[in-house]
């Protein structure tokens, strides 16, 4: 970490992450702001560059759960989940291209997505607790991104920058989490039809509502307990893929031979 103080270190690295997103170019890393291992100060950051978005009018609409695959998080060099915020205007099935965040250089991975019925406020949690707050769960893709040029991110750069988040997709059918276990889910994933990730529910952290416990507990601990009507996209169940101009991605979720559903997203010809 430089030599400044720690308030203006956090202010520094959200403008850092602001202009890169406004635009369009790249920053570089903020870990030489920040230190590398400075989670609270990296959450800080974000926290700070989601004040500036709600006093832009922006509005929240969920939590997101980062780095729960061990795929994953061996392709970013960490060990450990992180959380990011979503705001309505990455719903890509809410909000025309023109009005969603720029994307800088994008990738791409298929998740189950849980949204909230009831508020997550009093814990502690594990995979029971939380399952009866889930009204239903879906389909999803998540479609990260990060600030950061070549994505060269520590855990403190990816969490600083809301969770390497950008925009997400949720599947129309509504699954009801009586029918199926997320733990046995199995994943895949296609850009332009060809097979880019596969992977399963036990791949997120052991399962799925192992991480929405693992996030009820930590917005419990930072003081934003999780609310109903939250959409919650609990992790990656399988590796990400790079995410070109005009493609065309789908994800398919399985359980017991049954499809469960699907979510898909056509990409523009230009980002």
């Amino acid at each position: 970490m430089t030599s400044i103080s720690t308030t203006a270190a956090i202010a520094a690295a959200a403008e850092r992450l602001a202009r890169a997103a406004a635009t369009g170019v790249p920053s570089r890393p903020v870990r030489d702001l920040l230190g590398p291992g400075s989670v609270d100060t990296a959450y800080a950051v974000q926290r700070l560059g989601t004040e500036r978005r709600l006093a832009n009018g922006a509005r929240i609409v969920g939590r997101k759960v980062g780095l729960t695959a061990p795929a994953v998080q061996r392709q970013l060099g960490v060990d450990q989940p992180d959380f990011g915020v979503l705001f309505q205007d990455m719903d890509v099935t809410r909000t025309p291209v023109a009005h969603r965040p720029r994307l800088l250089q994008p990738k791409v991975e298929a998740e189950l997505a849980f949204v909230l019925a009831a508020d997550l406020d009093t814990g502690p949690f594990d995979a029971h607790s939380v399952r009866t707050a889930v009204a239903y769960a879906a389909a999803a893709l998540e479609i990260v991104d990060s600030r950061i040029a070549d994505w060269d991110i520590t855990f403190a750069d990816t969490v600083a920058d809301n969770a390497s988040s950008g925009w997400f997709v949720l599947g129309v059918e509504r699954l009801d989490l009586a029918a199926f276990e997320p733990r046995e889910v199995v994943m895949t994933m296609t850009i332009d039809g060809e097979i880019v990730s596969t992977g399963t529910g036990s791949a997120c952290l052991g399962d799925p509502l192992a991480a929405l416990a693992w996030l009820a507990e930590t917005a419990c601990a930072v003081g934003d307990p999780l609310r109903a009507g939250d959409i919650v996209l609990s992790g990656a169940l399988g590796p990400m893929a790079p995410l070109p101009p005009g493609a065309q991605v789908r994800c398919e979720l399985v359980c017991d031979a049954t499809t469960l559903g699907t979510a898909e997203l056509i990409m523009e010809d230009t980002l």
